[in-house]
C-alpha cells in the first residue's frame, strides 16, 4: 500500500474517531415557550392585599426544556414567571402529561420564579385575597387557560426533539441578601460604608447551556437563590429574573433563556422598590451568566436517571374548632379570613389531615449534574446543605410543582420568625407550623431518592 493510501486511511479513521466521539455527546433537545401575560384582570399575585394590574413592563413567559438521551429517557423542565403554582394546578398537567404524552411524575418538574408582579392561580394563597365572584371567575378561567397552554407547550417541545450539546458551569453575583440577619432600611447604609452583611447566603449561578451540533446557542438555563421581590406595584413584570432573561435573549437572538430560583425562600434582593434596581440586578444575573459562558465548560454526557418521591411533612398542631373560633375574630385580616374558611370546611364534616405531602425530584444529567427539585419555598440552608453533601455541580432547584407553604431548616425553625414560625395557615394548612422535624423529612427523602441511581452519601 503507497505512503498515500497509508495517510488517507489514517485520516479517514481519524475523522470517523471524532465524529463518533461528537455523536456519543449529542442530546435530543426540544424548547417551546408560551406568553403567559393575562388578557383580563386578575390580581397581581402576593403581599397579602388586592393588586388590580395596570399595564406591564414586559410579558410574562413560561418555557419547556425537553431532554432525551441516548437510550430514550426523557425529562421537561418547566420555568415559569408565576409567583406560585397551586398543586390543584399541577397536578392537573401531570394527570394530562400521563395520558397524552406517557410522561411520569418523575420525568417532569414545574418551577415558578416566585415572581410578586406575576398573576394569581387557581388556590393559591387564596386567603390572602378578599373574595369577589368576580375574581374567582377570572382567577378560574385563567387557571384553567395555563393548565391548557403548558401542556401543548410542552407537547411542542418534545415534538421539536434535535440534536444538540449540552454543558454546565458556574458563576456568582451577589445581590442577594439574607433578609432575616439584616434589617432592610439598615442595607443601603451598610452597602455604601462596605459593610459586610450578614447570614448564610448563596451566591451561585448555575448555567447549563444547549447549543447545536453546529455550535449555535439554542437555550441558556440558569438559577439564583433569591426572592424576585424587587417591585411591589400592579404592572406585569418577570421582576430582575424576567430582565435578566430578555438581556441573555437579546446578545443571543434566537436563543431562549430560562431561569430558576434556587433556594431563596430567605433571601430577598436590598436595596429595592424601584425598576432601576430591578434592572441593575437583572444586569448584573445576566452579566454572571454571561462570564460563565466565556468559560470553557463541562461537557454533559446524553444519560438521564430521574426518580421522583412524595413524602410527608408533620403538622406540630393541627388547629381545633375553637382555635379557630378564637382565630375568625383576629384583627389580622389574612388569618381571619383562613378561620372562618376553616370553620366552614368543618361544618361541611370535613376531617383535617395531621400531614401534608411534599414533592421531591432528583434527576441525574450525565455523570455528575445533579439537579434536585424542592416544592414551595426552601430556604437556603439547603442550597448550602445538599451542595456540600453531594458536591458543588449540584442545582437545589426550591419553587417546584407545588407553593404549600415556606420549608424551613431545623436552624431556622429554632429561631422562629416569619420563614420558620407559625405562619404556614397563609398557604390554607389547618396548622400554624410545622413540627420540627421539617428538615429530617426532606434531608432524608433527599438522600433516598440519590442513593437510588447513584449511590452518593453525604461525606
Amino acid at each position: 500500500m503507497s505512503h498515500f493510501r497509508i495517510l488517507t486511511c489514517v485520516l479517514l479513521l481519524s475523522t470517523m474517531s471524532l465524529t463518533n466521539a461528537a455523536e456519543r455527546n449529542l442530546w435530543k433537545v426540544g424548547l417551546a415557550r408560551r406568553i403567559i401575560t393575562p388578557q383580563t384582570s386578575v390580581w397581581l399575585a402576593g403581599y397579602g392585599t388586592k393588586r388590580p394590574p395596570s399595564g406591564k413592563l414586559h410579558d410574562l413567559w413560561m418555557k419547556a426544556l425537553a431532554l432525551e438521551d441516548q437510550v430514550g429517557n426523557q425529562v421537561v423542565l418547566i420555568t415559569s414567571d408565576f409567583q406560585g403554582v397551586p398543586r390543584s394546578m399541577s397536578d392537573r398537567v401531570f394527570a394530562l402529561l400521563k395520558s397524552r404524552h406517557q410522561l411520569e411524575r418523575h420525568q417532569v418538574m414545574l418551577t415558578f420564579s416566585h415572581n410578586h408582579c406575576g398573576p394569581r392561580l387557581g388556590d393559591d394563597l387564596v386567603d390572602y385575597y378578599p373574595v369577589e365572584p368576580d375574581q374567582v371567575r377570572l382567577v378560574e378561567d385563567y387557571t384553567d387557560h395555563m393548565v391548557t397552554e403548558c401542556v401543548a407547550m410542552i407537547g411542542e417541545a418534545l415534538n421539536s426533539l434535535s440534536p444538540s450539546v449540552i454543558a454546565e458551569g458556574r458563576g456568582h453575583t451577589t445581590f442577594a441578601v439574607n433578609r432575616r440577619n439584616n434589617r432592610e432600611a439598615d442595607v443601603p447604609e451598610l452597602v455604601a460604608q462596605g459593610q459586610p452583611l450578614v447570614g448564610p447566603v448563596d451566591h451561585d449561578v448555575p448555567v447549563l447551556t444547549v447549543r447545536k451540533a453546529t455550535g449555535e446557542m439554542r437555550a441558556v438555563l440558569f438559577g439564583y437563590a433569591c426572592h424576585p421581590t424587587t417591585l411591589s406595584f400592579r404592572k406585569w413584570c418577570g421582576d430582575y429574573p424576567g430582565f435578566a432573561q430578555l438581556n441573555l435573549e437579546r446578545a443571543h437572538p434566537g436563543a431562549m433563556a430560562m431561569f430558576v430560583n434556587t433556594c431563596g425562600g430567605d433571601q430577598n434582593p436590598l436595596p429595592r422598590r424601584t425598576v432601576q434596581l430591578c434592572e441593575k440586578y437583572g444586569d448584573m444575573l445576566s452579566g454572571a451568566v454571561e462570564d460563565v459562558l466565556k468559560q470553557e465548560l463541562t461537557t454533559l454526557k446524553p444519560e438521564i436517571r430521574s426518580k421522583f418521591e412524595s413524602i410527608d411533612l408533620e403538622y406540630e398542631h393541627v388547629v381545633t374548632e375553637q382555635e379557630l373560633q378564637a382565630y375568625a375574630a383576629s384583627s389580622n385580616i389574612i388569618l381571619a379570613r383562613w378561620a372562618r374558611r376553616q370553620l366552614k370546611r368543618l361544618q361541611e364534616g370535613v376531617t383535617f389531615p395531621t400531614t401534608c405531602e411534599y414533592p421531591l425530584h432528583a434527576w441525574l444529567l450525565g455523570d455528575s449534574t445533579l439537579m434536585i427539585g424542592m416544592g414551595a419555598e426552601t430556604v437556603v440552608d439547603y442550597a448550602i446543605r445538599f451542595k456540600r453533601e453531594f458536591g458543588r455541580t449540584t442545582w437545589v432547584c426550591g419553587y417546584t410543582d407545588d407553593m404549600l407553604a415556606y420549608i424551613p431548616s431545623r436552624r431556622i425553625w429554632d429561631e422562629g420568625g416569619y420563614e420558620g414560625g407559625a405562619r404556614i395557615y397563609e398557604y390554607g394548612h389547618p396548622a400554624l407550623r410545622w413540627a420540627n422535624n421539617v428538615e429530617d423529612r426532606v434531608a432524608g427523602g433527599v438522600h433516598r431518592l440519590v442513593r437510588e441511581f447513584t449511590g452518593k452519601v453525604s461525606n
